[in-house]
């Protein structure tokens, strides 16, 4: 059996993210994605615009000096939603993270267009990026 295209697209957006691939995102994100990130942390909220969004990528980029790293366990898709199950990593000085995460999208003609996030333990997430 084929491969759901949403699968297909959110594989090789994370494989991008992972290369640093700016271009690649760029080409599968709307203008206006919409990404939540909940919780009180300096990350949280809801970031609006494909532009805010590479915001806080970058910000999780310079918080934890380029250690940041996703592993994507599955993705499982329909023409509604798209689901992520991944492990994030990365290291501060003094601290360390690593949490099973889920990420829900919503992709509209074949771009990423909302997303929200929920980490394994919000407390924990909060934390290390403060």
């Amino acid at each position: 059996m084929a491969e759901h295209p949403n699968v297909s697209l959110l594989r090789k957006a994370h494989e991008a993210f992972a290369k640093g691939d700016v271009a690649t995102i760029t080409e599968l994100s709307s203008e206006d994605f919409v990404w939540h990130l909940p919780g009180a942390g300096p990350l949280s909220g809801d970031h609006r615009g494909r532009d805010a969004v590479f915001a806080v990528f970058g910000q999780m980029v310079e918080l934890s000096g380029s250690t940041y790293r996703d592993q994507v366990h599955d993705i499982l898709a329909n023409d509604e939603h798209t689901v992520v199950l991944r492990r994030a990593t990365a290291t501060r000085p003094g601290k360390h993270y690593d949490s099973l995460e889920i990420d829900v999208y919503h992709i509209r003609n074949g771009k990423m267009t909302e997303c929200w996030s929920f980490p394994e333990d919000q407390r924990l997430t909060d934390e290390f990026w403060s």
